[in-house]
């Protein structure tokens, strides 16, 4: 699992690292780190070109030793200095002293560069870009492979929020521990590859941010004993579909067999559509209440206006899963009254009618918006898009972000899927953010996996056929 600490945090683990090591080891430390990731960049030291853009903070000094360090292996370094009276002094003598120079004609080297290290501002930086440092970044990235120290410069490394001009990187050389914004979007597309250097940082339990990986999900997906049968395995109720969009219904069915459902009971005006593809749904005309035993509901996909079910969907004692057209008629109290887990899976167009502001803010501040919708409804949020979100309502738990999304999954029926897996793993008893984490991290392989290795055009239902092999890509590694 990758996990995330605030900068905050990062900085009280550094003083107390700092505080037993001899004065300057742990930026030694980095250097290094960051020097042997420059290296691997570059294939061959010996004859490249190294341009190092330099601010005034520790974050100029790492770049700075890191540059001294190439520069003794035979590499051509100049340093552009963005504050020349506040470079690091240490740095900058260590630098020369290794045979590397101060740019005279910045944009002359950059030109001529192979590898560019960004070491404008550091974490605790917070605004876009200025001007100059602008230029430079725009430069950098028309001419050479960009590395960034730490973080992309101009990002929020606490929030990945970009409110600026910042720096777009090929890969992002971390030092310590990861940082929120390496994880989250818009911040993340601009980070690149990332790498973390151990510079013996312990930052203490309890991250801001965690990202699942293969190891992680394999352990929370459910898996069929030999005694097992289809309620042993959870049953799913999909509320789903309407005479406009009947292919919503498909979807989510598709979603929750192909999720691991011991069964799937499906209400709704679609039940023909259903069975033509899946004989084996179990369907009823409804109320969801007489449509018998489920472990879960999912409601929502392509119900259009048909909100009659929903109060009594909400009423069952069971995790329910709301998205699409089921959000548009939620309200804060009908889910807070709830005793059984709730999970919202809204995209962005719908977590800002869900907080009554605009679309653009909710993709500017992603990691702000899900956790606050989390707190206004008390459940668990997943926001869906380029890095979905899952939040939980305790504030004291780290917000899950996921890694495997691909472009190519934002496609017509792709969040109709994923509520059917999700609501599939609900049904086998894992807790919303559990069943949230470990379905948005399937679906997003599962899209990659359907897309291929050249990344292709898909459909949704092949997103859902691609599910059994994204299962089984996980659980085997």
């Amino acid at each position: 699992m990758r996990t995330a600490y605030s900068v905050k945090t990062v900085r009280a683990a550094e003083r107390e690292l700092m505080a037993r090591l001899p004065e300057g080891a742990l930026m030694q430390r980095a250097a290094a780190g960051l020097a042997v990731a420059c290296a691997e960049l570059l294939g061959r030291v010996y004859g490249s070109r190294v341009v190092l853009l330099v601010g005034s903070g520790d974050n100029g000094g790492d770049a700075l030793y890191a540059g001294a360090r190439l520069a003794r292996r035979g590499a051509g370094v100049a340093a552009v200095l963005l504050a020349p009276e506040r470079a690091h002094a240490g740095g900058l003598s260590a630098l020369r002293g290794a045979g590397g120079r101060v740019a005279t004609d910045p944009l002359r080297d950059l030109e001529r560069a192979d590898l560019v290290l960004d070491g404008i501002v550091g974490i605790g930086g917070r605004g876009g870009l200025r001007p100059d440092a602008a230029r430079l970044a725009r430069a950098a990235r028309a001419a050479a492979t960009v590395a960034a120290v730490d973080l992309p410069s101009g990002v929020d490394a606490d929030t990945g929020e970009v409110s600026g001009d910042a720096v777009r990187a090929d890969a992002t050389v971390t030092f310590g521990a990861y940082k929120p914004g390496l994880l989250i979007d818009p911040a993340r597309e601009r980070a690149g590859a990332l790498r973390l250097v151990d510079i013996g940082l312990r930052p203490p339990a309890g991250a801001d941010v965690e990202a699942l990986q293969h190891a992680d999900v394999a352990e929370l997906l459910p898996r069929p004993a030999a005694e097992s049968d289809k309620y042993r395995r959870g049953v799913v109720g999909v509320v789903a579909g309407s005479a406009r969009y009947p292919g919503a219904a498909v979807l989510a069915v598709a979603g929750a067999l192909r999720g691991g459902a011991g069964a799937v009971r499906y209400v709704g005006p679609a039940a023909e559509a259903v069975l033509a593809r899946f004989p084996e749904t179990l369907v009823h005309a409804g109320p969801p209440e007489k449509a018998g035993r489920v472990q879960s509901w999912v409601i929502g996909p392509g119900l259009g206006d048909e909100s009659g079910a929903l109060a009594e969907v909400l009423a069952a004692d069971v995790p329910v899963l709301v998205d699409a057209d089921g959000l548009r008629f939620l309200t804060p109290e009908q889910v807070r009254r709830r005793t059984a887990g709730t999970l919202l899976t809204p995209h962005a167009g719908e977590a800002a009618a869900l907080l009554e502001r605009g679309r653009a803010e909710v993709e500017a501040a992603r990691l702000a918006s899900v956790r606050e919708l989390a707190g206004r409804y008390g459940a668990t949020v997943l926001l869906k898009g380029s890095t979905t979100l899952v939040a939980d309502p305790d504030e004291g738990v780290p917000v899950r972000v996921n890694p495997t999304g691909t472009g190519w999954l934002a496609t017509a029926g792709s969040g109709d899927v994923l509520s059917g897996l999700t609501g599939a793993l609900l049904a086998a008893g894992l807790d919303p953010r559990d069943a949230g984490s470990a379905g948005a991290y399937l679906h997003g392989l599962a899209g990659r996996l359907a897309a291929g290795r050249h990344g292709e055009p898909i459909v949704a239902s092949e997103v859902a056929g691609a599910l059994g092999a994204a299962w089984e890509n996980v659980v085997s590694s």
